[in-house]
């Protein structure tokens, strides 16, 4: 891919799944989409009916790359394996998730305490990666450190290992999302990456991409001119935005009733899709997207805050079908 800024989808947990990355596919397509992390070991001890309907895509989704997380080098080989298998156009290591119940198993965040175990895993995914052929590209998604920046010294660790991509999240473990993701992390990590020169006297390679706080398109173009990074990663700009990465979406408005209207017929057809590929997941995951679809204009023309009203009717609805007769009611008040 020689375009550059790269822009991609973020791996995000109960968020981009098989359903809203259809969605996404349809409305606003981005030049690369992630999936969700799935948990390697889940996978391959006794979870793996469960787990691999969140490996899920289609076509229209490609390239695609499957994310996961593991402090076993031999479950990720396996993992990559599958990916094979299923035919993704990559792999994606997390290290750099902050959850507890991640961090407790040596995976996610936890790998950058532990960087000797990082470089095994990767290098095992990128064993995986080779079966019957294959040689998907193997990437990290990641942070400047856990307690304290560290690029000085993670960087180089990840980059020995020669993966095809590295995308830094402008944070540290501590800091979660509680700050603001601080760009010049960004800058730094590709000015390592330029100087970086392995024990062959070769020159890396590796892809930087940032991730942390973009908000658009336009945003992240201007984060990709302000650091040199090769890609930036969107997340939690996605949320009731499936249409992010597509031109449209500087002309969709919320305040336009035509818009909206739009806007709320994407968000039960991804309610319908919910329901169809994943009835196995409880249905309450669904409503953090009711509060971003809904949101941002203004009052109803029966008076009050239109919005504030349909989204605490959504919060009851139980499935889709019910989700889709509160839209039709509402709809009925546009007119």
């Amino acid at each position: 891919m020689t375009k550059r800024p790269i822009s991609v989808l973020a791996p995000l947990a109960d968020v981009t799944d098989p359903a809203f990355r259809r969605i996404i596919a349809k409305y606003g397509k981005p030049d690369v989409m992630w999936t969700e992390f799935v948990s390697a070991d889940g996978l391959f001890k006794g979870g793996y009916d469960a787990l691999v309907k969140d490996l899920a895509f289609t076509e229209e989704e490609r390239p695609i790359v499957a994310q996961f997380f593991t402090s076993s080098p031999e479950m990720m080989k396996k993992a990559a394996e599958l990916a094979c298998d299923l035919g993704f156009d990559g792999i994606d290591i997390n290290m750099g998730c902050p959850d507890k119940s991640v961090e407790k198993q040596g995976a996610g965040a936890a790998h950058i305490k532990n960087p000797i175990l990082a470089q095994e895993i990767i290098l095992s995914a990128m064993e995986g990666a080779k079966k019957d052929g294959k040689n998907l590209p193997v990437s990290i998604k990641t942070r400047i450190g856990y307690n304290k920046n560290e690029l000085e010294t993670w960087l180089p660790l990840l980059l020995e290992t020669n993966p095809a991509l590295i995308t830094i999240h402008a944070r540290t473990r501590k800091e979660m999302s509680l700050v603001p993701a601080r760009w010049e992390h960004v800058r730094r990590a590709v000015e390592i990456r330029d100087s970086f020169v392995d024990k062959n006297g070769k020159k890396s390679e590796t892809l930087i991409f940032g991730n942390g706080d973009v908000a658009d398109l336009k945003d992240a173009k201007l984060r990709a001119e302000e650091t040199g990074c090769d890609g930036v990663m969107l997340g939690r700009a996605i949320f009731g935005t499936p249409y992010l990465f597509s031109s449209s979406y500087e002309q969709l408005h919320r305040e336009n009733v035509e818009d909206r209207r739009k806007i709320l017929k994407i968000m039960v057809e991804h309610t319908k899709l919910f329901e169809e590929l994943l009835p196995h997941k409880n249905f309450s995951i669904m409503k953090k997207h009711y509060k971003a679809y809904v949101n941002g204009w203004p009052a109803s023309p029966a008076g009050g805050d239109g919005a504030k009203e349909l989204r605490m009717k959504l919060m009851e609805a139980k499935d889709a079908n019910e989700v889709s007769k509160i839209i039709d009611v509402y709809l009925e008040t546009l007119k």
